[in-house]
C-alpha cells in the first residue's frame, strides 16, 4: 500500500523522463543519502570506514564503470585492473610532478590517461567480440604490469615501482582523517553515479544497448558501431581510472602494480554479474555483497565449525571462501542471470500490487 503511484500524475514530458519517477523512490534515495553524508560518519568507527565502507565505494565505482562497458555495450573487458593501475599512476604523476597540482583535477587527468588506454585496447572490439576481445583486454593487463615495473619515469624513478603520495587536500581542507577521506569517495561516486545514469539514459545509451542486443541490426538503422563501442571503452576507461586513482591515493596511501593485479579484473567482472548486467544499481549491490560476504564468512565458518568439534583455520576459512564464492556465481548465472538488481526489480513490482495477487 505504500509504494503506489495512484494520484501521481505526470503533465510535461520532463517530469515523466526524470531518474526517478515515483515520489516514494526520491523520498528513500534522498533519506538514504541524507543518512550517508550526516549520519554514517557520525556512527562509524575508524575501522570501519577504512576496512570496508571506504573500499566499498571506490570499489561500487569501479564496478560502474565496468558495468557500462559490460552491462551496457555488451563487451566483455578484463582489463580492468589495467584501467585503474593507470588511473593511479597517471594521477600520480600530474601530482608529483605539476607544482601545487589540486588532488581533484590530478584524479581527473588519472581517469583521461585511463580513457586513451582503454581506447587503445578498445580497438579489438570493432573486429573481434566475445571471448577474443576478453583475451584481446586481457593483454592491457601484462601491458600495464610490465610498463610500470620496467619504466622507471613513471614511478619517479622508484626502483620497487612502489609510489606513494600524502598531505592531500580539497579546497583546503586536508584529506587524512578517515571521516574525511569517507566524504571525498562519496561525493564523487554520488556525482560519476548520477552523470552515468543519465548517459546511459539518453541516446548515447540506447546505442550502446543496441549494440549490445544485435550489433548488425545496430548498423542497419545508422548506428555507427565504432562510435558506440569506443565511446563505450571511454567512458567506462575513465571511470575506471577515477576510482583507481582514488584507490591509490585515498585508500592505499603507498602502492605497487601489484595492487592492480588481473584477480581484481576478475573481482570486478564478478560484481557486476552478480549484482546485475546492465544496471547502475548492480555495480553497488554487487560490490556490497562481494566486500560483506569474505566479512560473514570469516566470522560465521569457525563459528558453525566449532559447533561440529573443529576447529577451522585461517587456511580453511580462505579456502571456504573461494569455495562458496564461486558456487554463487553458478548459481547466480543459473538461476537469475540478471543478477541482484533483477531480485530487487521483481519485489519492487511486487509491493507495487500488494496485497493484490497478480
Amino acid at each position: 500500500m505504500l509504494y503506489r503511484e495512484n494520484g501521481q500524475f505526470k503533465t510535461t514530458y520532463r517530469a515523466d523522463q526524470q531518474i526517478f519517477p515515483i515520489l516514494q523512490d526520491r523520498i528513500v534515495v534522498g533519506l538514504f543519502l541524507v543518512f550517508a553524508f550526516a549520519a554514517v560518519p557520525l556512527l562509524a568507527s575508524d575501522y570501519l570506514f577504512r576496512a570496508i565502507l571506504i573500499p566499498f565505494l571506490i570499489i561500487s565505482l569501479a564496478a560502474l564503470g565496468v558495468n557500462i562497458l559490460v552491462g551496457y555495450c555488451g563487451q566483455i573487458s578484463l582489463g580492468s585492473g589495467a584501467f585503474m593501475a593507470v588511473g593511479a599512476y597517471g594521477a600520480y604523476n600530474f601530482f608529483v610532478r605539476v607544482p601545487n597540482m589540486p588532488l581533484i583535477p590530478a584524479l581527473i587527468l588519472g581517469g583521461l590517461c585511463a580513457t586513451f588506454f582503454g581506447i587503445l585496447f578498445g580497438l579489438p572490439s570493432l573486429r573481434v567480440k566475445g571471448l577474443y576481445l576478453a583475451v584481446a583486454t586481457l593483454a592491457a593487463q601484462f601491458f600495464s604490469d610490465w610498463m610500470f615495473l620496467r619504466i622507471k619515469w613513471f614511478t619517479n624513478d622508484s626502483p620497487s615501482g612502489s609510489v606513494s603520495v600524502a598531505d592531500l587536500q580539497v579546497f583546503g581542507l586536508p584529506i587524512d582523517s578517515a571521516q574525511s577521506k569517507y566524504w571525498l569517495c562519496l561525493s564523487i561516486l554520488v556525482v560519476i553515479a548520477l552523470l552515468a545514469k543519465n548517459l546511459v539514459r539518453g541516446a548515447i545509451g540506447r546505442e550502446w544497448m543496441a549494440i549490445r542486443d544485435m550489433d548488425v541490426a545496430a548498423a542497419v538503422i545508422g548506428i555507427r558501431p565504432m562510435y558506440a563501442k569506443l565511446s563505450a571503452f571511454a567512458v567506462s576507461s575513465f571511470i575506471i581510472g577515477v576510482a583507481g586513482a582514488l584507490w591509490g591515493f585515498v585508500h592505499l596511501g603507498s602502492w605497487e602494480p601489484a595492487a592492480f593485479s588481473v584477480e581484481f579484473s576478475f573481482r570486478l567482472l564478478f560484481m557486476v554479474i552478480i549484482g546485475g548486467l546492465g544496471s547502475i544499481l548492480g555495480g553497488f549491490l554487487g560490490a556490497a555483497f562481494i566486500t560483506i560476504l569474505p566479512i560473514v564468512l570469516s566470522q560465521a565458518l569457525p563459528a558453525l565449525t566449532r559447533l561440529f568439534g573443529y576447529e577451522m583455520g585461517t587456511a580453511g576459512v580462505s579456502h571456504a571462501e573461494l569455495m562458496i564464492f564461486g558456487g554463487l556465481i553458478v548459481w547466480f548465472l543459473i538461476v537469475e542471470p540478471h543478477g541482484l538488481a533483477k531480485l530487487w526489480a521483481v519485489a519492487k513490482q511486487k509491493l507495487r500490487l500488494w496485497p493484490f495477487p497478480h
